[in-house]
């Protein structure tokens, strides 16, 4: 058993680990969330009873604070996924995106390098630092080729932006400082818990009330699909296995178009909840005015983290997918309150 300190833990990403450290491997592990509109804490329930489940409300940017954490729960593994992490809201609100995604990264890395070098020659050997990062930090592809880690950076939102300079904190504390660090750069995630402003998660809520289903542009462009359980697994296995100074692209070899995702959702909500009031839900799709700047295409070479760590996802995307729709519509107590008070499913990040 080790001990995880997991910023951003209640979050989409970072909850689905906790409950895969927690629930499916025995270890200790404290969440550190500020809990924004998009923490929840109702994602935990399913560990949150547990006597190696702790929670501490605090923002990484609270020095002091974080550093008292440090000293009292004594992590042996850093997992950073505390960020702001929507591309329309960094449209519109850039600065908290900087604020949290830069300004906090670099606050937890000082703070965890100090922490670091307190301790004896045992546990510095074995303290890792894992950064959580995005394959958006890459830019846009054309056709053809795949994003690796050598990919060179060229980030085109203000979120991306954000995260590139994040993920060049973390290489220059760990070249500069040796702070033993690693990180991973993911694709598209889709699954359970999904805050409901992201696409899937909005195309299947309102596909079930019969609202519009708006999609970007022509819907042609592509991303690349990784169901949110597998990726809390590959996280793991790079904070534990990963080598130091290296960066893991995880991805779910699911490229599809944003339309082709849509079309996928209505037939499932179709099929799993049909209404006759409201009709075959492809008939509600509507095209939008484009998101500024949209990305045309996203893709993931994964194939360093099969190598290295035997990584591969279990879920495909029709599987995965089945599974998210299916879970949506089991859980609807805990979106409907996200629906009704903290987001309506308003546009977001539209440039006039």
């Amino acid at each position: 058993m080790k001990r995880f300190l997991v910023t951003g833990g209640a979050g989409f990403i970072g909850s689905a680990v906790v409950r895969h450290l927690v629930g499916d491997l025995g270890h200790q592990v404290c969440v550190l969330d500020k809990l924004t509109y998009a923490g929840n804490l109702e994602n935990l329930e399913p560990i949150a009873r547990s006597a190696r489940f702790h929670f501490a409300r605090l923002d990484i940017c609270d020095v002091a604070a974080v550093r008292a954490l440090f000293a009292e729960f004594q992590p042996e593994v850093v997992m950073h996924l505390a960020a702001e992490s929507h591309v329309d809201r960094s449209i519109d609100g850039p600065a908290a995106f900087i604020q949290t995604n830069v300004v906090g990264t670099f606050h937890l890395l000082d703070v965890a390098h100090d922490y670091w070098q307190s301790l004896p020659p045992d546990g510095r050997a074995g303290f890792r630092f894992h950064h959580v990062s995005t394959d958006e930090v890459f830019g846009s592809l054309h056709d053809e080729g795949l994003f690796s880690e050598t990919s060179p950076y060229q980030p085109n939102s203000p979120y991306s932006a954000s995260k590139a300079a994040s993920d060049h904190l973390v290489r220059a504390w760990n070249h500069t400082y040796g702070l033993p660090a690693v990180a991973s750069n993911c694709s598209n995630n889709y699954g359970p818990y999904h805050f409901p402003e992201k696409l899937i998660p909005l195309i299947i809520l309102n596909g079930l009330e019969g609202k519009p289903l708006p999609i970007y542009g022509q819907g042609d462009n592509i991303r690349d699909w990784l169901y949110v359980e597998d990726h809390a697994r590959a996280l793991v296995l790079v904070a534990e296995q990963g080598r130091v100074g290296e960066t893991y692209n995880i991805g779910g070899s699911s490229e599809r178009t944003n339309l082709q995702v849509v079309e996928a959702v209505c037939d499932l909500v179709d099929e799993m909840a049909p209404d006759a009031a409201i009709g075959p839900r492809r008939e509600l799709i509507r095209f939008v005015a484009d998101r500024p700047g949209h990305d045309k295409r996203y893709a993931i070479d994964a194939g360093k983290i099969k190598r290295e760590l035997g990584f591969t996802p279990r879920e495909s995307f029709e599987t995965g997918l089945r599974k998210t729709v299916r879970w949506y519509l089991d859980n609807e107590a805990w979106w409907r309150r996200l629906r009704t008070s903290v987001y309506r499913g308003e546009r977001l990040g539209h440039v006039a």
